[in-house]
């Protein structure tokens, strides 16, 4: 698993670099660049568990790769609690809580529409998906001999939609709202 964090991480690497030597077309227009932007965010998680909502973190390093078009490895983490409804002759029927424990990892895909908003440079809006694989542990409590792998319907792919903007306080700083279908956050983005 590590092997694959890395080839991952340094994919997103070497293609950031390739790009580092072109001038996006939004900065030669406007003076403002997409990439090379690292974002980092406090949320809430809702992914695949409504009604049971988690604090989450989570951090991307987005690359220029076309005109309004950006790529960014992203890492996420989160957990929650969660019980599940067991029992068997030798044992009382009752709820056994499990702990869940939370680790997407993989690439957004984000494409800006400031150009065709005509957004001032303090603005940006975007529309991202996100996709990867998500490192999943669960923990349950002393007492439960049950089956111990949880059934909520994910397999280890994850896929996220966002809509998004950023506010720029500065040309290197700005804050940023994130709302997907798996957690929403807000945050800092630092411009390089």
């Amino acid at each position: 698993m590590k092997k694959i964090i890395l080839v991952l991480f340094a994919t997103a690497f070497i293609i950031g670099n390739s790009n580092a030597q072109e001038t996006s077309a939004k900065e030669t227009s406007t003076g403002e660049k997409y990439g090379k932007t690292l974002n980092a965010g406090l949320g809430i998680g809702y992914y695949g568990y409504f009604g049971h909502t988690t604090p989450v973190i989570h951090a991307d390093f987005e690359f220029d790769v076309a005109k309004n078009f950006t790529l960014a490895p992203f890492i996420t983490y989160y957990s929650y609690q969660n019980y599940y409804y067991w029992g068997n002759p030798r044992y009382p029927y009752r709820d056994y809580y499990y702990r869940q424990t939370v680790i997407p990892i993989g690439v957004k895909g984000t494409y800006y529409f400031d150009q065709l908003l005509n957004a001032g440079s303090k603005w940006d809006f975007y529309l991202a998906a996100s996709l990867g694989f998500a490192i999943r542990k669960t923990t349950w409590e002393n007492g439960y001999y049950g089956e111990t792998v949880v059934q909520n319907g994910s397999s280890g792919l994850y896929l996220d939609a966002h809509i998004g903007a950023e506010y720029h306080l500065t040309q290197k700083a700005g804050l940023f709202l994130d709302l997907s279908t798996g957690f929403s956050t807000f945050g800092v983005a630092i411009h390089f």
